[in-house]
């Protein structure tokens, strides 16, 4: 029985496939936790012997009389930005034998409450809160629970642990791409001013444009994030003399519109007007004519981070305190 390639580590999805059982059941035969028959945690034993694999430290270092589980909490019942979060946090535990337990909250506090008690009832080892806008907190205290807690996309205590996307260095790098396309004429549409992230990636994009020879920043237009609004800020923009050879928009919903709005108008997209999106959602960048450039956060890698800095902390290891951005990252396509 072989895999992979001489000097590659054999992992635990290896050894799950060998023993053709999920990757959370091979860990857990070999953490001595989860139900399972003898027969079952002994052969996956015996095959992992085989394979020669050998647990992270981390892994390791998890103590048996944990639960392995660690909760999830968020307000983003949409899942936008939680989904691709929580992938990253249980790719980045599986191989540690760790479950994710996902509760939404809304803006409740009250059923906020209820389940953070639920996930204490179930001897989780440490939270992760997560939600649908940076600045603004979950509604529930999470500072003196007898568990750890890590943020990730949402605001954490200045000495907590909190992993953010680099809303500003994504904001550059969408505004240079619009440079190098030859744009010297810049329209920045973007969501609601109060914000911190709308305010993040404007403060950027007009820093760019200001330093930026031969090229200006027209406007920025503050609105919904919405397709509605990418169409009414083309409406506005269009209305005047000067018009826009490249706009740079605050999220892929606002840039769709953007987009339909200028090919109502007989704007060709990108020979008139390059557009440039944020979030990177595919299921509306992969689907916009022409499909859409963007910036990813890399919401799924945060999440990784996020999980990874949670099992440290359970396993009372030193982590690094207060804000921790992830670089975003440019994704072209045709826009």
């Amino acid at each position: 029985m072989s895999v992979g390639s001489a000097g590659e580590r054999v992992t635990i999805y290896d050894v799950a496939d060998a023993a053709k059982v999920s990757a959370a059941t091979a860990s857990k035969a070999l953490n001595g936790s989860g139900r399972m028959t003898a027969e079952t945690r002994d052969r996956i034993k015996r095959i992992a012997l085989e394979l020669g694999f050998r647990p992270n430290s981390l892994a390791r270092s998890l103590t048996r009389k944990r639960s392995f589980t660690v909760g999830l909490l968020t307000n983003d019942t949409y899942g936008r930005f939680t989904l691709p979060v929580m992938a990253g946090i249980s790719e980045g535990l599986i191989d540690h034998g760790v479950s994710v337990f996902l509760c939404t909250v809304e803006d409740n506090p009250e059923l906020a409450r209820i389940h953070v008690d639920a996930m204490l009832d179930k001897q989780i080892d440490g939270i992760i809160a997560t939600g649908k806008r940076i600045d603004k907190p979950l509604p529930v205290d999470l500072s003196e629970l007898p568990v750890p807690v890590v943020y990730a996309l949402n605001t954490g205590p200045q000495n907590g642990v909190t992993f953010v996307p680099d809303d500003r260095q994504g904001a550059r790098e969408a505004v240079q791409h619009l440079l190098s396309q030859g744009r010297s004429r810049i329209a920045h549409v973007t969501g609601p001013r109060e914000f911190g992230t709308v305010r993040e990636r404007a403060s950027a994009c007009s820093q760019v444009l200001e330093h930026a020879p031969q090229a200006r920043l027209l406007d920025t237009l503050f609105g919904s994030w919405s397709e509605r609004w990418g169409h009414e800020a083309v409406a506005q923009l269009w209305s005047r003399a000067e018009t826009p050879d490249g706009v740079f928009c605050g999220n892929d919903q606002i840039a769709r519109g953007v987009i339909d709005a200028l090919r109502e108008r007989g704007v060709d997209v990108p020979r008139d007007v390059s557009v440039v999106g944020f979030d990177n959602w595919e299921i509306v960048a992969k689907e916009t004519r022409p499909p859409l450039t963007t910036i990813d956060m890399n919401l799924k890698e945060l999440g990784r981070q996020a999980g990874l800095a949670l099992v440290r902390m359970v396993n009372r290891e030193e982590v690094v305190r207060g804000v921790t951005k992830l670089p975003c990252s440019l994704i072209v396509r045709s826009s």
